[in-house]
C-alpha cells in the first residue's frame, strides 16, 4: 500500500503562517537581526519556500507592516460606537486600540519600533496609516467642538495640533502598558487592562479638552476664560 499523502495546506493559509512567524521574529529580533532561516524554521516551512511566497526579506516586512496596519484600524473602526457623543466614539475607539495592541504586543512593536527606525519605505506606510487615525481624531475634536458650541473658537490648526498630540499620547501609552505589569489580587503579575489604559488616556485628555471647550486658554500666569475667571499675569 503506498503512503498517504499529507493534505496540501492552501496557499493563502500558508502566506498567514508565515507573516505570523515574521511578526513574532521581528518584534524579538529587530529587523536587522532577523533572519529568513529563523522566520522559515519558526512557521515550520523551507527557506526557499518563504522566498517563494514573499520575495524578499525587505517585501516580507512590508508585507508584514500592511497586515498589521490594517488589523489596527479595522480594530478600532469596530469599536467606534456610531452616533455617539464625541467623547463617547473616542473612549471607545481607545478601548478597541489598546486591547488590539495588547492582545497582538508583536504586531504593535513592529509597528510602533522596528518600521519606524529603518526608514523609507517602511517609515512612510506606518506614517500613511498614522494619518489616517490622526484624521479620524481631528474629526472627534472638531465634532466635540461643535458639540459644546466653541467650534469658531478652536482653530483648525488647533485642533489637528490637538489630534496629534493624542495619537503620540496613546501610542506611547500602548508601549507602557505592554511592558508595565501589575499585582493582581491573587499575587500574579498582570497588564493593565484596555479600559483601565482607555480611562487613564481620557482623564489625561478629556479633562484637559473639556476646559478648551469652556472657552479657557492657559496662559503663564494662570487660566484666562471667556469670562475672565482667572487672569493672566501680562507680559
Amino acid at each position: 500500500m503506498g503512503a498517504v499523502k499529507s493534505k496540501r495546506v492552501p496557499r493563502a493559509i500558508r502566506e498567514q503562517q508565515m507573516l505570523d512567524a515574521a511578526v513574532l521574529t521581528f518584534a524579538r529580533r529587530g529587523y536587522a537581526a532577523a533572519s529568513m532561516d529563523e522566520i522559515a524554521e519558526v512557521a515550520g516551512v523551507s527557506k526557499p519556500l518563504v522566498y517563494l511566497y514573499l520575495n524578499s526579506k525587505e517585501d516580507l516586512f512590508s508585507a508584514v507592516i500592511r497586515r498589521e496596519s490594517e488589523a489596527l484600524v479595522a480594530a478600532v473602526t469596530a469599536a467606534v460606537e456610531p452616533g455617539a457623543t464625541a467623547d463617547r466614539q473616542l473612549w471607545s475607539g481607545l478601548r478597541g486600540f489598546f486591547a488590539h495592541t495588547a492582545e497582538y504586543p508583536d504586531g504593535w512593536a513592529v509597528l510602533h519600533q522596528q518600521a519606524r527606525t529603518h526608514g523609507e519605505p517602511f517609515a512612510r506606510e506606518v506614517a500613511v496609516v498614522r494619518a489616517e487615525v490622526v484624521a479620524f481624531v481631528t474629526e472627534l475634536i472638531g465634532a466635540a467642538a461643535k458639540e459644546a458650541g466653541c467650534a469658531g473658537e478652536l482653530a483648525e490648526r488647533e485642533v489637528a495640533g490637538l489630534a496629534h498630540a493624542l495619537v503620540g499620547a496613546a501610542e506611547s501609552l500602548a508601549g507602557w502598558a505592554n511592558v508595565r505589569t501589575d499585582e493582581g489580587p491573587s499575587g500574579e503579575r498582570e497588564h493593565p487592562s484596555a479600559k483601565d489604559t482607555a480611562a487613564t488616556m481620557m482623564n489625561f485628555v478629556w479633562a484637559g479638552l473639556g476646559r478648551l471647550m469652556e472657552g479657557e486658554r492657559w496662559a503663564p500666569g494662570g487660566l484666562i476664560g471667556q469670562q475672565g475667571r482667572s487672569a493672566a499675569v501680562r507680559g
